[in-house]
């Protein structure tokens, strides 16, 4: 998806973020910028699930648990991947 498709417009913002999906166990790793429509977190070597696949994302280092949100895997780049919440 390139940036005339997106419909949200991002903000950048580095927060840890803990993915969890039975193909990868748990997995933390930093955002690169958020959306109202989603997140982009970069995953370096990480082998991540195909797009199309629902994983479970929770933001770290709140003073309490943040939410558990289901998010989609829309895109995927050498750097990381763009997830959709769902």
């Amino acid at each position: 998806m390139n940036s005339d498709q997106r419909r949200c417009p991002r903000t950048p913002l580095k927060c840890r973020i803990k993915i969890t999906h039975v193909s990868i166990g748990e997995i933390e790793v930093n955002t690169r910028n958020i959306s109202d429509g989603g997140v982009f977190i970069v995953t370096g070597d990480i082998e991540m699930p195909p797009v199309g696949t629902v994983v479970v994302g929770q933001v770290q280092g709140m003073p309490e648990p943040a939410p558990l949100l289901d998010m989609e895997i829309v895109r995927v780049e050498p750097e990381g991947v763009g997830l959709r919440f769902l």
